[in-house]
């Protein structure tokens, strides 16, 4: 893994936003640093997307700051995330069906020669920058529609890599997807840390949180409501955090043990 310096690539601190009479967020504060996998959870309606948005510039914050690489930023427009270097991948991934996987991979980026495209180049782009994520398909020219569905979520990722982004959000990549195919999505997770990246993943999956997160930050309500060290955390005190239970399995041993202990 990757040294994770002391200095947060993006750090957010009081974000609020509100949609109308709903406050949707409420003075949260979140880090990511380089080289880290931060997990972010919460019940549906907890706030993760209305977040995701925020740092993504699709709606920006009523309130708070937020700073990248220790600097408060501006992030009004997705073009200021992009130039920043924020890539993100929503679950619905945004991929043409009918198009190829260099088409996908370069739809808005096209690389032109005198004027046209030039497809020879963005071809050797697409297999070098594959390659180098370690990503297996079986042509870079077949439709995105003959890919798995978790080939087809690291296309989308790769797709992202384009920018040269320094932090990637990750929306439930692994959704909907087999057990093959989300190992080969975390495997790809892995190696963007590997590569120096920040990376915040969205999930509801637990199991795959576990796997590859370093840190798990909870909202719940809208608000804060822990951030874990995977290592040292349960996954049933990450649940507890996202419920808001109180007397779970967790605790109770705990309040068990300490009368044993009396």
């Amino acid at each position: 893994m990757a040294i994770v310096p002391n200095e947060p690539v993006l750090a957010l601190r009081g974000i609020s936003k509100r949609f109308g009479a709903v406050q949707a967020l409420t003075d949260i504060d979140l880090e990511v640093r380089a080289g880290e996998v931060v997990a972010l959870v919460g019940d549906n309606g907890a706030g993760k997307s209305t977040l995701v948005k925020a740092i993504a510039g699709v709606g920006p914050a009523d309130e708070g700051v937020v700073e990248w690489e220790g600097r408060p930023v501006q992030v009004s427009r997705p073009h200021d995330a992009q130039e920043l270097g924020i890539a993100t991948v929503y679950q619905d991934l945004a991929l043409c069906d009918n198009i190829d996987v260099v088409g996908n991979l370069f739809l808005g980026r096209e690389i032109l020669r005198a004027g046209v495209l030039d497809e020879v180049e963005m071809e050797r782009r697409s297999r070098e920058l594959l390659q180098t994520l370690s990503i297996r398909i079986p042509s870079v020219r077949i439709p995105i529609a003959s890919l798995s569905g978790g080939q087809r979520q690291t296309v989308a990722i790769a797709r992202s890599m384009l920018g040269e982004p320094k932090l990637v959000i990750l929306d439930e990549p692994t959704a909907a997807l087999g057990v093959e195919q989300t190992a080969q999505v975390l495997d790809l997770v892995e190696r963007l840390r590997e590569r120096g990246l920040a990376v915040i993943l969205i999930s509801h999956n637990m199991a795959d949180v576990k796997a590859v997160a370093d840190r798990v930050a909870v909202l719940r309500l809208g608000r804060n409501n822990g951030t874990f060290d995977v290592k040292t955390t349960s996954q049933e005190e990450i649940i507890s955090a996202i419920t808001g239970a109180t007397d779970n399995a967790v605790t109770r041993r705990k309040a068990r043990n300490a009368e044993v202990a009396k």
